[in-house]
């Protein structure tokens, strides 16, 4: 967690660090966007693994209740998915003093479990561990694939930093949780060691069968928390992926004023709940699906130790034998678990695999398409000189007001321009040409927001810049405009923005059919640009165009 991206974490923002912002390398952007697709595949397996494995609890109080774990489970979900629209601003006040109980809960029931044969704190010593890890071949090598199980959660610490601070997540670690986890798996080994059968959920037999009930429903209160910590997660990653360039706009709703992480992608949530959903009944119980675990975050955790090797070298400067000892102690543990994972892959691991290369697949045709995109328009482009050149010997009209043309291209006439002056054949008084770009850092400084530069009189070149993190609000930027010496009139302003048809081309630069096709799909089902700009309905102006890749 001592590296970070201007405080934001997560293999996303570690990528976007070493793989962007020092340098464009595109296999650490590659392996840093297969451990983002990776944990969407572990996004759909969470929900539905901790509400059964919660419910199951139900079976030690009454057997009778097993017919109706799977349909409750679903119930729970689907409207766990449902309240998503409405924010989680609620659930969010709630995690902290649910989460304290419920560590403390567990962990006073690991002490129970303790005092029956105290002989079990002798587990602590990794040697016994490393022993029979040794001495049992390949059994004890497969047993890693099991005790994964204890460890998922290692990788969201590090992506939540963004959202509450290395501090209190190591504080939280070290004095709550860890402690709390310890004591209860050695409170169920010592039941094991006793001889307590190992047939239904070891976990629930450690609490007395008086208070088994309300401790399901804690537990069960608990599992919502969790899966509604990897659906917010799932959103904000999302959000990165967009605005790094790795997936198309989505509809981004922010559900409270009093957290930035705190947003809702409709798309993101539907396509999770189906999956969840279809996982939940096609697996039916939650040691079916504990083999469809592990695959995912394994990998992604021996992509984030690799990742953070070369922060070693590249960000603290440290000697290759010094970086390579302490990165390759993880990358040593994380390669075990993710190969003893990778005997579940026939049991269910290709669930998540599955759901990863679809996610991957889905980054790299937008990426092909919207570079194939660039390429086409770069193409076309006039000098600003030229075609303004052209404007006053073909006597184009100049009206009132100030026109606003969005481009991708760093200098020449946005092609928008071009067109609207074929179309339309007359210009505003003022014209603002504005490129937004996204940066490899989370956040951008107000003071570094919006270059300008006035390239002929009453025409400006405009950047803005803004961190993955940040969403685009072009009104509101233009009013900073006359800090710069740029003074607009922002009270008779129009959008110029163009409205792309992709269509197939035909020579060496084409893209494959079938990419061209997704992409195209993609494209035309995309949030509005003007909707992402947060642009005025009644101030926009689309121009449709064709652009062929």
């Amino acid at each position: 967690m001592r590296v970070d991206n201007d405080g934001e974490g997560g293999i996303l923002a570690l990528m976007s660090l070493l793989g962007v912002k020092m340098r464009p390398r595109p296999i650490i952007v590659a392996v840093g966007l297969m451990g983002a697709a990776l944990i969407y595949g572990d996004g759909a397996i969470t929900p539905a693994i901790s509400v059964l494995s919660a419910l199951e609890g139900l079976n030690i109080v009454t057997p009778s209740f097993k017919p109706y774990i799977l349909p409750s489970s679903v119930i729970i979900l689907i409207v766990l998915f449902a309240i998503q629209p409405k924010g989680t601003a609620k659930i969010g006040k709630a995690f902290g003093p649910v989460m304290a109980l419920w560590f403390l809960a567990i962990g006073i029931l690991g002490i129970w479990g303790v005092v029956r044969h105290p002989s079990i704190l002798v587990a602590t010593n990794p040697m016994y561990g490393l022993h029979y890890l040794f001495s049992n071949g390949i059994t004890g090598f497969l047993v890693l694939g099991g005790v994964f199980l204890c460890v998922t959660g290692a990788e969201a610490l590090y992506a939540d930093m963004g959202h509450f601070g290395a501090r209190p997540i190591r504080l939280a670690w070290f004095w709550l949780v860890f402690p709390s986890l310890l004591l209860n798996y050695a409170g169920q080994a010592a039941l094991v060691l006793e001889g307590a059968p190992t047939t239904d959920n070891i976990f629930y037999r450690l609490c007395p069968e008086v208070l088994l009930v309300p401790f399901v429903v804690l537990a069960t209160i608990a599992t919502i928390i969790a899966s509604q910590s990897i659906i917010t997660g799932a959103f904000s990653m999302t959000r990165q992926a967009i605005q790094l360039g790795w997936l198309p706009r989505l509809q981004i709703t922010q559900t409270s004023a009093e957290g930035y992480g705190q947003i809702y992608v409709g798309v993101v949530n539907w396509l999770l709940m189906f999956a969840t959903l279809g996982l939940t009944i096609g697996f039916g119980k939650s040691d079916n699906l504990a083999s469809a675990y592990g695959i995912a975050v394994s990998a992604t955790m021996l992509a984030t130790s690799a990742l953070l090797f070369i922060a070693m070298r590249e960000v603290w400067k440290w000697s290759l034998l010094k970086a390579g000892i302490v990165a390759g102690l993880f990358i040593i543990v994380d390669a075990a678990f993710f190969t003893a994972n990778l005997s579940k892959i026939v049991e269910g691991g290709y669930v998540p695999i599955t759901l990863a290369a679809f996610v991957y697949g889905i980054m790299f045709i937008w990426h092909r398409g919207t570079k194939a995109v660039s390429e086409y328009l770069k193409e076309k482009v006039i000098p600003i000189d030229a075609f303004m050149a052209e404007a006053v010997e073909n006597d184009i009209p100049r009206v009132p007001g100030t026109g606003v043309f969005l481009t991708r291209t760093d200098q020449d006439t946005p092609p928008v321009m071009i067109w609207h002056v074929r179309q339309n054949q007359v210009l505003r008084q003022q014209l603002f040409i504005l490129k937004v770009t996204t940066g490899s850092a989370p956040w951008v400084k107000n003071s570094e927001r919006l270059t300008i530069k006035e390239i002929a009189p009453n025409i400006w070149r405009g950047t803005a810049r803004y961190g993955f993190m940040e969403r685009p609000d072009i009104p509101k930027l233009l009013k900073s405009a006359h800090g710069h010496g740029c003074n607009l009139d922002l009270k008779n302003i129009t959008y110029y923005v163009g409205h792309e048809t992709i269509i197939p081309r035909n020579g060496k630069k084409a893209l494959p059919r079938w990419i061209e096709a997704i992409f195209a799909f993609m494209q035309r089902n995309s949030l509005h640009i003007s909707d992402y700009f947060r642009l005025p309905s009644d101030s926009v102006v689309e121009i449709g165009r064709q652009i062929a890749i």
